[in-house]
């Protein structure tokens, strides 16, 4: 009895070689702000490193909050505008405390819908308790743009 048709052994599928998590795209060197911080110091940091915001941490890494460029704001209108000295300036009392965190293992694509649908400019990635890094609108473009040169047709 003969071989009517051989093709060759199946080769294995090979998985998505193109990474599409959001740790693979995220930052992990960040500039973070201590709870007890000034607010005119953040205001100082983030016009010098022309960022937008950052994570606000405890001595343990964990993060407590995030400060934001609209957070200073609010806080110099409250305070300088009406000429009227503030309640504190210190960072935990102008930051957001409930934030919203993104799984460093969702789908990009996943992520870019969420940024949609929040309304938010960034997000911290999380692990074990600990703040591994932040995934930000600009990281999620630059990804596809990374992956429209490998993959996009």
């Amino acid at each position: 009895m003969g071989i009517k048709s051989y093709e060759g052994p199946r080769a294995e599928p090979k998985p998505d070689e193109v990474p599409l998590r959001v740790s693979d795209y995220m930052t992990r060197e960040l500039i973070t702000f201590d709870p007890d911080q000034a607010v005119e110091e953040v205001i100082e940091i983030l016009i010098k490193n022309k960022i937008s915001g950052g994570p606000v941490v405890n001595e343990g890494n964990e993060l407590i909050g995030i400060i934001s460029e609209g957070d200073c704001i609010k806080y110099i209108c409250d305070s300088r505008y009406y000429n009227m000295p503030a309640d504190s300036n210190s960072v935990s009392h102008c930051m957001v405390k409930n934030v919203e965190t993104i799984d460093g293992n969702m789908n990009i694509f996943d992520a870019a819908k969420k940024f949609l649908e929040a309304k938010r400019r960034r997000f911290p990635i999380i692990d074990k308790g600990k703040l591994v890094g932040q995934i930000s609108q600009k990281d999620i473009l630059k990804a596809t743009v990374q992956l429209k040169s490998q993959n996009w047709k």
